[in-house]
């Protein structure tokens, strides 16, 4: 009788001690898997924050919507036996009149890329938590994007007393036949949609750059609103290189 008690009691002392051992590492792995934080960089399938993993897919889609316009220009211009010279329609400069091809739109392109620069250098104040560097790195990025709007508004201005606009083309073909409204409509359609980026941008890096200054970002801990801003900025000076390429050098 006392040899039978002391063979259950041992029984369910084992099954106790099993079932307390499942127990405890069920738990531990539920642990580990609420601790687990698939998005956090570490585990995360494009090892990047949420944030700027959507605005690297926005951007794909904006360009996916570039890239159509820029298509649709080409196809248009090289199915065209013959197109507006860029170097005649081009040859303006503010103050100095005309005869100089081209030097407008490259100041354009200079002071967006001096502006993107400055976004990188506000990027890289913001890794090191230099609040006072990322507000006067952000200023810069601001009034480069200020003065390529300016200039644009002055091109615009200057090709619409000209003449052109939707619809309208005053400018002959390289051969000196009449063209048509083509040049025209692709040229204010794309570029003031890129201008309209351009715009955005300004008007974004204006919010980030006031919040930067009230100190959100350093209460915060980091600066990860000015990365990804300035993922949006590149984006708009990437695009301008394709579309200076496109409309003013081919």
């Amino acid at each position: 009788m006392d040899l039978s008690v002391c063979v259950f009691l041992t029984g369910s002392i084992n099954r106790t001690y099993t079932l307390k051992t499942t127990k405890t590492e069920l738990m531990a792995n539920a642990v580990a898997a609420a601790n687990t934080k698939w998005w956090s960089g570490g585990k995360s399938p494009f090892n990047m924050e949420y944030g700027k993993l959507m605005m690297w897919y926005f951007l794909m889609s904006d360009a996916f919507t570039f890239g159509a316009f820029l298509i649709s220009y080409g196809t248009v211009r090289m199915s065209s036996p013959s197109w507006p010279d860029p170097n005649f329609v081009f040859q303006s400069f503010p103050f100095l009149g005309n005869g100089l091809p081209l030097l407008f739109v490259s100041l354009m392109t200079f002071i967006l890329i001096v502006s993107s620069v400055t976004m990188v250098l506000a990027v890289h104040e913001g890794h090191h938590g230099n609040k006072k560097g990322v507000v006067k790195y952000m200023i810069w990025t601001i009034l480069g994007g200020i003065a390529f709007l300016g200039c644009q508004a002055w091109e615009w201005t200057h090709l619409h007393h000209e003449g052109a606009w939707w619809g309208s083309n005053p400018f002959p073909n390289a051969d000196g036949t009449v063209a048509s409204s083509n040049f025209a409509n692709f040229f204010f359609t794309i570029t003031g949609f890129h201008g309209f980026h351009v715009f955005s941008g300004v008007v974004i890096n204006i919010i980030v750059t006031i919040m930067a200054w009230r100190g959100v970002f350093e209460r915060r801990g980091h600066y990860l609103m000015i990365e990804k801003i300035g993922l949006y900025w590149h984006f708009v000076d990437l695009v301008w290189v394709f579309v200076f390429l496109f409309f003013y050098l081919v």
